[in-house]
């Protein structure tokens, strides 16, 4: 079967065109001038007039029924891999976990149980080490044959996947060796659960003191110390997760401007939402944007430096560390006891759309849109050029997306399994139209044409950008 997407534009990360894709199978097999495709009778034509193409895009940070503080995470793979598709997004990478004590090819097992037959989009892993020890480094050299080539450690949370800096360098040296990714959650846990045992006793229970306790300096530390670790490992390739301090970003750029294997993402939430917006919104609303790590100031200069490492590249993705709980029996455990609320926003949905509104806003170009969404994150995780790009040979996982409609975000129209949605009322100054998995629409008109189990598991490769 044939299908062609007509009159649109094309948008890669090197520039516009007015061309036609054409799409057999699962392939996409050519691009096409206008004038030339009027010669040619696919099964299929998909009208693009007026509006985008953009290759679909990949969240390289999601977790799905994430175990975390008493709960799991409120989607499913079948839940949130649906909304993903919704929004434009056709690839998800999320996390396996192993916890310390716990073998990493079982880990990674129940995860590989969770996924398969009930995604909607194509899906791949990293891996989380919560115990680096002799058993799981060698377990890093396997799975990067398996397909998993990025491994997440955490310098927060002690006592559940807390790394000391001896561990991580050791994962380190491990990485530099077999060429994967070390994925790091900076942030000085230690200290942090210092500052919460003492506000907790001050009577500070409330939401708001999720963020006070993990102030900006303690991400800014952390992400220079684990840039300090990788470097006497020999330059591991390193890759800071959510980064939302103007500090961090500083470390990073440092280390990217001297040549350094460093690479970071933000996410959506720390371009648009605040400490005291929401975090600080009356009584225990504010439960609803705790994450980690936390919404910043908007009394400082947090997400005007952010965007502003987008444009520059010192951040490279744009991912959602998409992790949902709902208010109801979830983050209500956290009542009287901030520490308690399990940490995290769902958002594998509005990405697109999000960061599409820095467009709008002159905050990036229609390519670097591109690029943060899809092909950066392919890039990075080895799905290149399989995932990310429009050009043939590549899947034909498009969306075609209406810069003239307007998306209202609010949890009576989200397909996240909420209750709530962290951008309730945002307006968006676009939307998302026809999207297509591996050649197959699966979304059109608002309508969903998908079905759980027809996402594949993807083997990753290395990176693109090591040197």
């Amino acid at each position: 079967m044939t299908l062609l997407v007509k009159g649109g534009t094309v948008i890669g990360p090197t520039g516009t065109q007015r061309a036609d894709v054409l799409v057999q199978g699962e392939k996409i097999v050519a691009l096409l001038d206008p004038a030339f495709s009027g010669t040619i009778t696919p099964d299929e034509i998909i009208d693009a007039a007026g509006k985008y193409v953009i290759p679909g895009g990949i969240d390289a940070h999601t977790h799905m029924e994430l175990p975390f503080g008493g709960t799991a995470a409120s989607d499913t793979f079948d839940t949130g891999t649906r909304a993903a598709a919704y929004g434009g997004t056709t690839t998800i990478i999320d996390f396996a976990v192993q916890k310390t004590g716990e073998v990493v090819q079982d880990g990674l097992a129940a995860w590989h149980a969770k996924a398969e037959g009930n995604c909607h989009v194509d899906y791949a892993f990293h891996m989380i080490l919560g115990g680096v020890d002799d058993e799981s480094l060698k377990a890093m050299d396997q799975l990067v044959g398996e397909g998993i080539t990025s491994f997440k450690l955490f310098m927060a949370y002690p006592g559940v996947f807390y790394s000391d800096d001896g561990q991580i360098l050791r994962a380190m040296q491990t990485a530099r060796e077999n060429g994967a990714m070390i994925m790091m959650h900076a942030e000085n846990g230690i200290a942090i659960d210092v500052l919460v045992q003492q506000a907790l006793a001050r009577g500070e229970t409330g939401p708001i003191h999720h963020g006070i306790t993990r102030p900006a300096a303690l991400e800014t530390e952390a992400t220079s110390r684990a840039i300090a670790l990788a470097e006497v490992a020999r330059d591991c390739p390193l890759y800071i997760v959510h980064l939302s301090a103007s500090g961090a970003l500083e470390s990073v750029a440092q280390a990217r401007d001297a040549g350094r294997n460093v690479f970071a993402e933000t996410c959506p939430q720390y371009l648009y939402l605040t400490l005291e917006d929401q975090l600080g919104a009356p009584g225990f609303e504010g439960a609803k944007w705790v994450c980690s790590t936390p919404l910043r100031s908007k009394h400082e200069s947090h997400a005007k430096d952010l965007w502003k490492g987008l444009r520059s590249n010192d951040l490279a993705i744009v991912s959602t560390d998409h992790c949902p709980f709902c208010m109801k029996d979830q983050k209500e455990l956290g009542l009287g006891d901030f520490s308690k609320i399990p940490n995290g926003i769902g958002g594998v949905e509005h990405r697109v759309d999000l960061i599409y509104q820095g467009v709008v806003d002159g905050q990036l170009s229609l390519e670097r849109w591109v690029e943060t969404i899809a092909t950066t994150p392919a890039r990075m995780f080895g799905l290149y050029p399989q995932k990310g790009i429009i050009a043939p040979g590549s899947d034909a996982d498009l969306v075609v997306y209406d810069p003239n409609g307007r998306t209202r975000i609010s949890v009576d129209t989200h397909h996240m399994n909420m209750d709530y949605s962290a951008y309730e009322g945002v307006e968006i100054q676009g939307r998302v139209g026809t999207v297509l998995s591996r050649g197959e629409v699966i979304v059109a008109d608002g309508n969903y044409h998908g079905r759980k189990g027809r996402g594949r598991y993807l083997r990753r490769g290395l990176s693109s950008y090591l040197v």
